[in-house]
């Protein structure tokens, strides 16, 4: 029996109408899909331990809520150091208002010499801003409120995702025509594997650039060196645009604290070289390699991650891709959407013949092997 085919235009509305579909619902149930997502990645990071543990023949509960606990334990104490750090600069807050408002009015009387605008029309200005930010204020409660509910959430989806595991997977296998159960083992295989070399790698990373950073601040004595480098380094697992922020912070304290502007140089030039090192040396070698998004769609992903969850939803986008393009790249018809979100560069082009230059295993895929 003959296919039957429908005009380009019928295909293109049923695809634009389901992509209007999927964004209208992942921005409505962003409550629900941002604890799943995060604890789906959660449990693929302690599967493996589970299954250490379970080869010691401790039960698979047990397995289960050990392996849980060593990574709160580990969790609390990185919170536990960035409170500290917190603190100590909660302390000095008083100080840095009076030297941030000192600041201020020099830049009022600079822009009031240099572009006309009176003092009290600035100050206007500025409240207007403040005032029509106020819903974003309540939006920023409700991220907070939300936050705490992620936050009791993850551990009763983590352990419950690594419960039914098993369950999980045969549903998957199951859904799916029997003459496509080695597809689909292959897509589960190489989606787990992806994500566990890309998180490790990711850690490894981070704990690397923070560090770099931190040394460089200590080195020009920036005040709250070790948290702004830590900071810089959690900001910096955003493809692209957490870096600029990353730089922003210590910028700014450094604008507060000193006089002149040597400080704020020196920490430009030094997050340069780090950010040198970072993507030619640390990133190519450490984090995976099969999960390298080129840099034109991260950034776009990165944007339409923030857009639809906000900052849960840019630290999503990139695995949610990586995801996305293991299976593309397993699909005939959805391989050239594969090779366009990746990031080997042809060398050559020879009619429809692309060569494509050949990858090293990555430092965090040798860990996970």
């Amino acid at each position: 029996m003959q296919e039957k085919q429908y005009p380009f235009f019928i295909k293109s509305t049923v695809v634009l109408f389901g992509l209007i579909l999927l964004t209208y619902s992942l921005i409505n149930l962003r409550d629900i899909l941002v604890p799943v997502a995060f604890s789906v990645i959660i449990a693929i990071l302690l599967n493996p331990l589970v299954n250490k543990f379970k080869g010691y023949k401790i039960s698979h509960v047990f397995s289960i809520i050990i392996a849980m606990l060593i990574a709160i334990v580990i969790i609390a104490a990185i919170l536990y150091f960035l409170s500290s750090q917190i603190a100590g600069f909660g302390e000095n807050i008083p100080l840095l208002k009076t030297k941030f408002a000192a600041l201020s009015h020099q830049l009022q009387e600079y822009v009031q010499a240099k572009f006309g605008i009176a003092i009290g029309k600035q100050v206007q200005l500025l409240n207007d801003a403040l005032n029509s930010s106020k819903a974003m204020v309540g939006q920023t409660v409700g991220t907070a409120l939300g936050t705490l509910a992620v936050i009791f959430l993850l551990p009763v989806y983590t352990f419950l995702l690594l419960f039914y595991k098993a369950l999980i997977l045969n549903f998957l296998y199951e859904v799916f025509a029997e003459e496509n159960t080695k597809q689909v083992g292959d897509i589960l295989s190489q989606t787990k594997t992806a994500i566990q070399s890309y998180m490790v790698g990711l850690l490894l990373e981070a704990l690397i650039v923070a560090v770099l950073n931190s040394t460089a601040l200590m080195i020009l004595g920036i005040d709250y060196a070790i948290l702004l480098g830590v900071l810089g380094a959690i900001l910096n697992m955003i493809p692209y645009l957490g870096g600029i922020i990353a730089i922003a912070l210590p910028v700014l304290m450094a604008t507060v604290t000193k006089d002149g502007f040597s400080s704020q140089l020196g920490i430009i030039i030094a997050y340069a070289i780090i950010q040198f090192i970072d993507n030619n040396i640390l990133v190519p070698r450490i984090v995976s390699s099969k999960v390298q998004i080129n840099a034109l769609f991260s950034i776009i992903v990165v944007l339409l991650g923030g857009a639809l969850w906000g900052v849960p939803g840019m630290f999503l986008s990139i695995p949610a891709v990586a995801i996305v393009k293991i299976i593309f790249d397993r699909i005939d018809d959805l391989k050239p959407w594969g090779k366009l979100l990746g990031d080997e560069v042809p060398t050559r082009h020879k009619g429809q013949i692309w060569i494509r230059r050949r990858k090293k295993p990555s430092v965090a895929e040798k860990i996970v092997e």
